[in-house]
């Protein structure tokens, strides 16, 4: 393999899913300034439609080029997307309703672990010992994390756990329905995600509320803040899953909350306690494991065909051109079978059964 895009395959992914968390570590503390002025509802509508438009205005600028468009077979997935990213929400909110807020957010570590149950046994992605492995450990680091050691006896379980669980599940298959149209147009992907998702988000909100008053200046430091911190950060998130899959992307992922906390000791002065600092180490050595993970095998491609930006500097783009062309370009192309062993990861040219 070409020695430039093994390094890219095996370190830009990586920072992509990093980057994607610590953008989304700037929601809590930011959202917290915001949620004194602006009803928990329409903070959620604004975070999406800030990412909506953000990406939208990027989007016409051009600042993403040679990206293949989502087509009409990708459209199921796309509203399978949204529809779950606006259920997610709803559920939590009633969850937080029928339980405490430490006993949630100690349930809500469950969505990378339905993510990565749901890719394996639903879409047959490739999630060896050592990955789970070390999602079991940054399950454990989330959970310290989020631990409130001085109230146990308020954790249990009950209606509201399992609405926040069924929440998790949403969340788990919405970030597989978006693997699955990852090799297309992250802005693309973005902008229908934070309309879809922000207007009915909208809608509920309006017809949940009993007054509205926000003041405009409220409305658009929401939305910016949606567009940084959901927007971009949703953009590198789909890029990652297109190399790393859904399992391993939401194992980086995990890193936002620690991304949170440590833009809270900056942003809202609060020092973070002893459980940080364990938590921290996990999540080290979780990560770690996964970014030492070598997975080669021979394996076998069947003849497929689709599009996407793609470049001819790989083992897997080997077709030919009328005019020859370089560098990254989209058009619907065919991989004819073929047999070879290399470093992989369950990337959109890697989902054969293990």
């Amino acid at each position: 393999m070409n020695k430039a895009f093994s390094k890219y395959i095996k370190n830009y992914p990586v920072g992509y899913a990093l980057l994607a968390a610590l953008l989304f570590g700037l929601n809590a503390p930011l959202s917290k300034l915001l949620l004194d002025d602006v009803p928990p509802l329409f903070m959620a509508a604004f975070l999406y439609l800030g990412a909506g438009v953000g990406m939208m205005i990027l989007r016409f600028f051009k600042v993403e080029k040679k990206e293949a468009p989502l087509s009409k077979k990708e459209f199921p997935w796309a509203i399978g997307m949204i529809l779950l990213d606006v259920a997610a929400p709803v559920l939590l909110m009633y969850g937080l309703k029928y339980t405490s807020a430490a006993n949630a957010s100690l349930l809500f570590n469950f969505e990378m672990v339905a993510t990565s149950l749901i890719a394996y046994i639903f879409f047959k992605e490739a999630v060896g010992l050592r990955i789970w492995l070390a999602l079991g450990i940054i399950t454990v680091a989330s959970i310290v994390l989020t631990l409130d050691f001085s109230n146990i006896s308020n954790w249990k379980f009950s209606s509201g756990s399992v609405l926040v669980l069924t929440a998790c599940c949403c969340w788990g298959l919405e970030n597989n329905c978006t693997r699955n149209i990852s090799e297309k147009s992250p802005a693309q992907i973005v902008v229908l995600k934070g309309f879809g998702s922000g207007l009915t988000a909208l809608i509920i909100a309006f017809v949940a509320a009993k007054e509205v008053n926000i003041a405009l200046l409220n409305i658009i430091y929401a939305i910016l803040v949606g567009f940084t911190a959901y927007g971009l950060s949703i953009f590198f998130y789909v890029k990652a899953q297109r190399y790393l899959g859904a399992a391993r992307t939401s194992a980086y992922y995990a890193a936002a909350p620690f991304a949170g906390v440590l833009l809270s000791v900056t942003i809202l002065c609060e020092m973070p306690s002893w459980s940080f600092y364990a938590a921290f180490i996990l999540m080290l050595a979780g990560v770690w494991l996964i970014i030492k993970e070598e997975h080669s095998h021979k394996h076998i491609h069947e003849k497929m065909t689709h599009n996407h930006a793609h470049s001819h500097d790989d083992l897997h783009h080997n077709h030919q051109h009328d005019t020859p062309v370089t560098g990254t370009h989209f058009h619907e192309h065919t991989h004819e079978e073929c047999a070879h062993r290399h470093p992989h990861t369950p990337d959109i040219h890697h989902n054969h059964v293990h």
